[in-house]
């Protein structure tokens, strides 16, 4: 065996099939700077009240917290399309699917149970 097929044997055990991105430290760095940029804009905007409307604030909150989700799950969890042979990525995406259709139909339900059910303040100022 010659030199050469042994350090493309010595490669080839430290390279490991996953499709994970390699752990790096300017990986890490990178994530932990976006994590903290992505914090101190929506910081920022709340404590400046940047937005006269308090549901623009929250949108663009929720905006930044799902940019950050996907920052912790590329640079910190290192989940891609490749990574256990796509399996975690569909678990991802069916996870996904099931909070949206759970928090979807819960907010339905509150909402049409509160229309329908709760006595609102203008039929309690009607009757006397």
């Amino acid at each position: 065996m010659s030199a050469h097929d042994h350090d493309h044997d010595h490669h080839g055990h430290d390279h490991h099939d996953s499709g994970h991105a390699p752990s790096t430290l300017k990986g890490y760095a990178t994530g932990f700077i976006l994590s903290v940029i992505l914090t101190a804009i929506p910081f920022w905007l709340v404590m400046g009240k940047a937005f006269n409307n308090s549901s623009t604030t929250a949108l663009v909150i929720l905006g930044f917290a799902a940019v950050q989700i996907v920052v912790h799950m590329v640079y910190f969890l290192h989940m891609n399309a490749r990574s256990e042979g796509g399996w975690t990525m569909l678990a991802l995406i069916f996870t996904l699917v099931l909070v949206v259709i759970t928090l979807s139909g819960s907010l339905w339900v509150m909402f049409h149970m509160n229309n329908n059910m709760m006595p609102t303040m203008h039929d309690m100022r009607v009757r006397p």
